[in-house]
């Protein structure tokens, strides 16, 4: 498939998700970086959301909760360019029902070329990276050319 780009604006969209496990660690990261956070826009699947939101104030747009559908909207989101960044703090050591679920949103974030972390380190590197805040250009699928040449 042909690739494009697209613009990642400074104001950043932000998933948040963590399984059962991981919610604390998440939990003290967003309160950790609550200012930076602060101007880009959260979304988060159900409980997740509801505790970042409780703790730190902060707004957080809800989605179902991972196992009822959650992590298929977010999912959906990033497919659709809704979603800039994907901080997904999940637990390896512990199976989860809707695996299949968890592996198809990282599937998603790579296939649309989002910057994810999956751990309170990687979390780090990417909230001081310098694009954090910046407008940045990422090379994506261009899906619209590749269905152009099917149908003509």
């Amino acid at each position: 498939m042909e690739s494009t780009t697209r613009k990642i604006s400074a104001s950043k969209n932000i998933a948040l998700v963590a399984h059962d496990h991981c919610k604390s660690s998440l939990l003290g990261w967003v309160s950790k970086n609550k200012v930076k956070l602060s101007s880009h826009k959260l979304f988060a699947t159900g409980t997740t959301g509801s505790l970042v939101s409780k703790e730190t104030g902060l707004p957080v747009t809800g989605m179902l909760s991972g196992p009822m559908g959650g992590d298929q909207q977010i999912g959906s989101m990033i497919a659709e360019q809704k979603i800039d960044l994907l901080i997904f703090f999940w637990d390896p050591l512990n199976a989860v029902p809707h695996d299949p679920d968890v592996k198809a949103l990282l599937r998603l974030a790579t296939v649309w070329n989002i910057p994810v972390a999956t751990n309170p380190a990687t979390a780090d590197f990417l909230i001081t990276s310098p694009y954090f805040d910046e407008e940045i250009d990422i090379v994506i699928p261009d899906y619209q050319s590749y269905l152009n040449k099917r149908t003509s």
